[in-house]
C-alpha cells in the first residue's frame, strides 16, 4: 500500500462506528490493456447499507483514482452464480460490460 499501487476506499458516515462498506483497488498490467489498469478485487457494502448509494459513491472514487493515474479502465469479477445476478446488475448500471470468461485460481504449494 506504500507504493500506492494498492488502496482500500473505507464508507463512513461519520455516525456509525464501523465502516459501511469498503473497495480494493490496485495497479494490474496487461498487453491486451496495453499498459496499466485497475483492479478491483473486493468490494463489499454491509447489508444495511445496500441500495443507498454506498457502492455507487465508492466506484466513483475508484473510478476518479483510475483516471488520475492514466488507467484506461478498470476490471472486477462476480461469479456465475445466481446469488450474484444483483451484482452483475450493479457493475452494469455503474457502466460496466461483460468482457467473457470466468476468474481461475491455482493453489500453489
Amino acid at each position: 500500500m506504500a507504493d500506492g499501487k494498492y488502496s482500500v476506499l473505507l464508507a463512513r458516515d461519520g455516525v456509525q462506528p464501523e465502516s459501511l462498506g469498503f473497495l480494493a483497488l490496485y495497479e494490474s498490467f496487461a498487453l491486451y490493456t496495453e499498459g496499466a489498469f485497475g483492479t478491483i478485487p473486493e468490494f463489499y457494502v454491509r447489508r444495511a447499507y445496500r441500495s443507498q448509494g454506498v457502492g455507487t459513491l465508492l466506484l466513483r472514487e475508484a473510478k476518479r483514482i483510475g483516471r488520475s493515474k492514466g488507467w484506461r479502465r478498470l476490471e472486477v469479477t462476480t461469479p456465475p452464480l445466481p446469488q450474484f445476478d444483483g451484482t452483475l446488475a450493479f457493475y452494469q448500471r455503474e457502466g460496466f460490460s461483460i468482457s467473457g470468461g470466468r476468474k481461475l485460481k491455482l493453489e500453489l504449494p
